[in-house]
């Protein structure tokens, strides 16, 4: 027997490319670690909505899929009916939720012409103006003195015309500090509960599984999975970042793959867990 894998991957950027194909070689190699036994998830920063897709085109039914960065958990239905679409197959195990009025104040005072969504703790989105990248099924469209109005999961802001650089001076000027916060490539801020990341999130579900601490693998290419990189490292586990990623990723990682456009993530899955299974005592 081997002891078995537990495998937390981003989505963008790590198993999906900027056009939303997958990254060469990924949906096989997570195949062959599926069949041999381990437990695939996926741990990202979108929201539920946004992701469960990806697990029919992945293949995979893990117990746990962690969304919105750590902030929300889904856990799978076990005697759900079979045939249930995927996205009626998981309920809402763990939330986290926070008061965002001191933040969006904060905010808006710098960025006024910024566009504002936040997630609420059932899942519905709250936004003042549409974008693109929005998964906002079931949305809607409020004043922006509606979105402080109820706890939420997560903030997040896009002001085009900003770069990362900017977001970085505004989260130092507005003394972000009782929140936690990933500023990704572009203007887009994502704030979520204090001390809530991916790592909090795969922790619980590790334990749910009872998994040993270096048996965990996590691949991911931006600043929102430094969390569950140092969790993973700080467990004896492994941390692989995508060759695409910012120096300070990599460097967090300990571990660097090829390109997302290469297949990296599949060649790092095939190298580190297919090739490393250890027999149980």
């Amino acid at each position: 027997m081997t002891r078995p894998w537990l495998v937390g991957l981003d989505i963008d950027g790590t198993i999906l490319l900027q056009d939303e194909t997958m990254s060469p070689g990924v949906v096989d190699a997570v195949a062959r670690i599926r069949d041999a036994g381990n437990e695939v998830m996926l741990a990202t920063g979108r929201s539920w909505m946004g992701t469960h897709r990806f697990l029919d085109v992945l293949g995979i039914r893990p117990q746990f899929v962690v969304c919105s960065n750590g902030a929300v958990t889904l856990r799978r239905i076990d005697d759900a009916a079979e045939g249930t679409p995927v996205a009626e197959a998981y309920e809402r195990w763990q939330v986290e939720t926070f008061d965002p009025a001191a933040v969006l104040a904060l905010l808006h005072d710098r960025l006024p012409n910024a566009r504002y969504m936040v997630e609420l703790g059932s899942g519905q989105r709250l936004y003042t103006a549409e974008l693109d990248d929005w998964t906002l099924d079931d949305g809607r469209q409020v004043s922006f003195a509606e979105l402080a109005a109820h706890e939420v999961s997560r903030v997040v802001v896009v002001a085009p015309g900003h770069d990362e650089d900017d977001f970085h001076r505004l989260v130092q000027e507005a003394g972000l500090n009782e929140v936690s916060y990933a500023i990704g490539w572009t203007a887009w801020l994502d704030i979520a509960p204090l001390g809530v990341d991916k790592g909090t999130a795969l922790e619980r579900v590790r334990q749910q599984r009872a998994v040993n601490g270096n048996r965990v693998f996590v691949a991911g290419d931006g600043r929102n999975d430094l969390g569950m990189f140092a969790w993973a490292r700080a467990l004896g586990g492994r941390a692989v970042a995508m060759g695409q990623a910012p120096d300070e990723v990599r460097i967090a990682a300990g571990e660097v793959t090829g390109d997302v456009e290469d297949g990296g993530l599949a060649t790092a899955l095939d190298r580190v867990v297919g090739a490393s299974a250890v027999p149980t005592n």
